[in-house]
C-alpha cells in the first residue's frame, strides 16, 4: 500500500485536505497548531489502497524544531512514496522555501494549491498550471473547505509515479560542486543525497546522527570531515550563499505565477482583525464574545437541558420508580448515584445539549480566525509571565482542549517556557467543555458570579506564572515572537455543524461509559459506606475550609474521573437549591483548578515526565484548596 504524506505550513489546510482524502474527519481550525500528532487512515484511488498521513506543520526541513523533527524523521525513513504539499496561496512565497527543501529529496511530489477563494478577494491570481510548469510537478487548485479540487488532487496523486520532471532550486555551480564532494562519502544507493548533503553543509544539528544511525560511524566521519575542508575555506560564508541563492529563486518564481486583479472589498474582515488585537480595543472586543457565548449558554443551552430533561427523563424516571419498589435496585438505577439518573440522563440530558450550544459558537469563533489575533492581544501580559510569544498559542489553545494545548508546548524551545506553559493550561484554565458548563452553572445565579470566578481565575493565573517565572532559571537564549495572522473569514457552516458533531461525538464516546463507570464506583462505595467515611475525613477541607456542603465531596472527587461529570453533579445541585450565592462561585472555581483531566495528565507526562507531572499536580491541590478557603472568607466577610 502507498503511503501519501500531506505536509506544509501551519494552518495551509492540511487536516482539511486530510478529511476530503479520507472521508474521515480531523479537527480543523482557523489557527495554527491545530494538528500536534501525526494521524493515519485509508482511502481508495484509482483502484488502489492508499494510507494518508497528516502530520503537523512544517516550515523548513533545515534546523527543525521537535515536532518538525518528528516529521522529517518520517520523511527520510523511506517509507513515504508520495509527498502532498498543502499550500495556502496568501503565503506562497514562504511555502515555497519548504517546496524548495522537498524537491531535493526526489520523492514524488503533489501542491494542493489552497485558499485560492481568498487570495481572489485580496486582488491575486496564482496560475497552477505555470506553477506547474516552474516546479515539475503537478499543481492542484483547491477551496478545500468546500471540498473544490478533491477529485482533481486524488487523480493527480494516482497519476505521479516517479519525480523525474522536478525541478531542483538552482543554487550554483560551485555550491552543486561541494553538494557532490559531500555525497560521494554515502553508500552510492543511498536515498535523499542531495537533502543530506545539504543539511550537513548547513551545520544541522540532528542530520550526523541520522547518518551515524543509517550508514554507521565511519560514513558521518567522512561526511563530516568533507564539511570541515569546505568550510575551513569559506566558513559562515556557506549559509549566506545558500540562502541568497534560494531566495532569488522564490523571487522569480513568485513574480512568474502571480499577477494583480480587481479586489474584492472585504474592508470589514480587515478592520475586525486589526480592532481585535489592538491593545485599546481588543479587550472590549474580547469581553463583547464573552458575553455573548455565556448570554447563548445561559438562555438557550439551560433551556434546551430543562425542556430535554422534562420531556426525556421525568417519565423515564416515573416509570422506572413505578416497577421498581424503593430498595437496593431502585437506587442503583434512579437514586442518587444511580446508573440512570447520574451515569446516562446526566451525560445525554444535562450536559450534552450544554455542550451542543457552546460548542457550536466556539466553533464559530475558532473558523473566524480570532484566536491569533488574541493571542498578539495578550503577548504583552504574558511576557510578564516570563513566557515569550511562542507560548502564547499553546495556552490560548487551552480554551478548546488542554490535551492538545499541553502536547502543543512541545514546539517551546525554552524549558522554562515548556514547564510554565504545561503549569498554566493545567492549573486554572477551562477547557471549551468545562467553560460552557461552568457558564452554564453560573448563569443560573447570575452574571455577577460569572465575572467573579473568571476574574479569579485570571488572577491566579497571573500569579502562578509570575512565581513560576521568579523561581525557575532564565532560558539560554531570547526567542522572537513570530505569529501567523489567520484570514479573518466567514465561517462555513457546514464545517462548523459538523466539527460540532464531530466535537460531540467524541465527547459521547470518551465519556459516557465514564459517566456510567463514575456514578456506579460512587454508589458502591456509598453502599459499603466508604463514601460516608471520605467525607468525615474530607469534611474539614470540604465544608470547613471551603464552606461547600458535602454533596460537593461527590463532584471533586468526580473531578478526578471526568470534569464534565462533576459539573453535571454541580447543575442538578444548583437546581436543588444546595448551592447558594457564594457556595457555587467557590464550587466553580475550585472545580475548575483542582486537577486536570487523566488525558491532560498523561500528556503532562509525556512533555515534561512523569516527576515534574507529580510535582505540579502537589503544587496544584495545595494551591487550589487554598486559594477556596481564602475565596470563601472573603466572599462571606464582603457579602
Amino acid at each position: 500500500m502507498k503511503k501519501v504524506l500531506l505536509v506544509g505550513l501551519p494552518n495551509t489546510g492540511k487536516s482539511q485536505v486530510f478529511n476530503n482524502l479520507t472521508g474521515d474527519y480531523s479537527v480543523v481550525a482557523n489557527s495554527p497548531l491545530t494538528t500536534v500528532e501525526i494521524k493515519r487512515s485509508r482511502c481508495r484511488i484509482a483502484g488502489q489502497d492508499y494510507e494518508v498521513i497528516d502530520a503537523p506543520g512544517l516550515h523548513s526541513l533545515y534546523n527543525p524544531s521537535e515536532e518538525e523533527l518528528a516529521v522529517r524523521a518520517l520523511i527520510l525513513s523511506g517509507d513515504i512514496d508520495i509527498l502532498v504539499q498543502c499550500i495556502d496561496a496568501g503565503q506562497l512565497k514562504q511555502s515555497l522555501t519548504l517546496t524548495a527543501h522537498l524537491l531535493t529529496l526526489g520523492i514524488p511530489l503533489v501542491i494542493s494549491l489552497n485558499s485560492m477563494d481568498e487570495i481572489a478577494r485580496k486582488g491575486i491570481s496564482i496560475g497552477p498550471d505555470v506553477l506547474s510548469r516552474l516546479l515539475g510537478v503537478p499543481v492542484v487548485a483547491s477551496v478545500a473547505v468546500q471540498s473544490q479540487g478533491t477529485a482533481e488532487l486524488k487523480e493527480a496523486v494516482g497519476r505521479v509515479e516517479h519525480s523525474g520532471d522536478q525541478r531542483l532550486t538552482p543554487l550554483g555551480e560551485k555550491i552543486d560542486t561541494w553538494l557532490a564532494a559531500i555525497g560521494s562519502g554515502l553508500p552510492p544507493e543511498a536515498p535523499y543525497q542531495r537533502t543530506i548533503s545539504i543539511l550537513v553543509l548547513l551545520n544541522d544539528p540532528f542530520i550526523l546522527d541520522y547518518v551515524k544511525n543509517t550508514y554507521g560511524q565511519t560514513t558521518a566521519d567522512v561526511l563530516q570531515h568533507q564539511v570541515k575542508l569546505i568550510r575551513g575555506h569559506l566558513g559562515p560564508n556557506i549559509n549566506r550563499m545558500i540562502n541568497r541563492q534560494r531566495s532569488r529563486w522564490l523571487d522569480q518564481v513568485a513574480e512568474e505565477v502571480t499577477r494583480k486583479i480587481q479586489p474584492q472589498s472585504n474592508r470589514f474582515a480587515q478592520n475586525f482583525g486589526r480592532l481585535s488585537r489592538h491593545p485599546v480595543f481588543g479587550v472590549p472586543i474580547l469581553m463583547a464574545i464573552l458575553y455573548c457565548m455565556f448570554y447563548v449558554v445561559v438562555n438557550v443551552a439551560n433551556a434546551i437541558s430543562e425542556w430535554m430533561n422534562n420531556v426525556l427523563w421525568v417519565p423515564v424516571e416515573s416509570m422506572v420508580g413505578g416497577m421498581i419498589p424503593a430498595g437496593f435496585w431502585h437506587d442503583f438505577f434512579i437514586g442518587e448515584y444511580g446508573i440512570l439518573s447520574m451515569g446516562l440522563a446526566n451525560a445525554v440530558l444535562t450536559v450534552l445539549p450544554i455542550l451542543s450550544v457552546f460548542f457550536l459558537v466556539f466553533n464559530i469563533i475558532e473558523d473566524v480566525g480570532y484566536l491569533p489575533n488574541l493571542s498578539v492581544l495578550t503577548k504583552r501580559l504574558l511576557e510578564k509571565l516570563g513566557l515569550s510569544g511562542s507560548a502564547i498559542i499553546p495556552l490560548i489553545l487551552g480554551f478548546g482542549c488542554k490535551t492538545v494545548a499541553t502536547l502543543s508546548t512541545k514546539t517551546l524551545r525554552s524549558k522554562k517556557e515548556k514547564y510554565i506553559a504545561v503549569y498554566l493550561i493545567a492549573f486554572a484554565i477551562p477547557c471549551a467543555a468545562q467553560m460552557g458548563l461552568n457558564m452554564s452553572i453560573l448563569g443560573r445565579i447570575g452574571l455577577s458570579a460569572f465575572v467573579i470566578v473568571f476574574s479569579v481565575l485570571i488572577i491566579v493565573e497571573l500569579i502562578a506564572g509570575m512565581t513560576l517565572n521568579k523561581m525557575l532559571a532564565k532560558p539560554e537564549q531570547g526567542l522572537a515572537f513570530i505569529q501567523e495572522l489567520t484570514a479573518i473569514r466567514w465561517p462555513n457552516p457546514k464545517a462548523v455543524l459538523k466539527k460540532t458533531y464531530y466535537r460531540l461525538y467524541w465527547f459521547l464516546k470518551e465519556s459516557l461509559l465514564v459517566f456510567i463507570w463514575a456514578a456506579l464506583g460512587l454508589f458502591i462505595i456509598d453502599k459499603l459506606g466508604i463514601l460516608t467515611i471520605t467525607k468525615r475525613l474530607v469534611s474539614p477541607l470540604v465544608e470547613g475550609l471551603l464552606g461547600l456542603p458535602s454533596a460537593m465531596t461527590d463532584a471533586i472527587l468526580l473531578c478526578l474521573v471526568r470534569h464534565e461529570a462533576a459539573a453535571g453533579v454541580m447543575i442538578n445541585l444548583v437546581k436543588k437549591g444546595q448551592l447558594d450565592y457564594v457556595q457555587c462561585i467557590v464550587a466553580v472555581t475550585v472545580t475548575t483548578m483542582v486537577v486536570p483531566c487523566f488525558a491532560n495528565i498523561m500528556a503532562m507526562a509525556k512533555e515534561v515526565g512523569g516527576k515534574h507531572t507529580l510535582m505540579m499536580i502537589f503544587l496544584i491541590l495545595m494551591s487550589t484548596f487554598a486559594i477556596g478557603g481564602a475565596l470563601h472568607w472573603t466572599l462571606v466577610t464582603l457579602l
